[in-house]
């Protein structure tokens, strides 16, 4: 990953299209920046080799596939108990983040699940490791792609 991480202005416009739409034709994105597509192709190889684009994704909708609940759960956990509940998280599919943090909680962690009955028993499952305090994500009234929004403040 390159050290100097200032970008110029047709690598944040191809970071934004690749945000916006990873599967856009390079002819089409060249042309969205005023590159050629050749030109376009390897200004995006250069930004993955560089380490600032990691990959591509789908945007899957998971409240349609049955997992109606979104939550975040913060757990307290001393230092006796930390790499046993790294290993652990890593068994449990409905954690899809986790976060180590600074204060009182030592981690975040977003879950998605079917029923708050499922969530009960992961947090049941949580107990040995922490003292976990769960939030249920009421709506998301933003969420934004990414972090493309960034690129237009530096």
């Amino acid at each position: 990953m390159r050290q100097d991480t200032r970008l110029d202005e047709i690598d944040r416009k191809i970071l934004i299209e690749l945000s916006a739409n990873a599967r856009v034709p390079f002819a089409e994105l060249g042309r969205r920046v005023g590159l050629s597509p050749s030109a376009a192709i390897e200004r995006v190889r250069q930004l993955e080799s560089d380490g600032l684009l990691h990959g591509y994704h789908a945007e899957i909708d998971l409240k349609a596939l049955g997992y109606s609940i979104t939550a975040f759960i913060r757990l307290t956990c001393d230092g006796t108990r930390y790499r046993p509940f790294l290993k652990f998280i890593q068994t449990l599919d409905q954690v899809v983040e986790c976060h180590h943090l600074t204060g009182g909680d030592a981690f975040l962690l977003r879950v998605v699940l079917s029923s708050t009955a499922e969530l009960e028993q992961l947090i049941e499952k949580l107990l040995p490791y922490g003292m976990p305090t769960t939030s249920i994500v009421l709506s998301t009234p933003l969420q934004r792609r990414q972090d493309a929004h960034l690129l237009t403040k530096r």
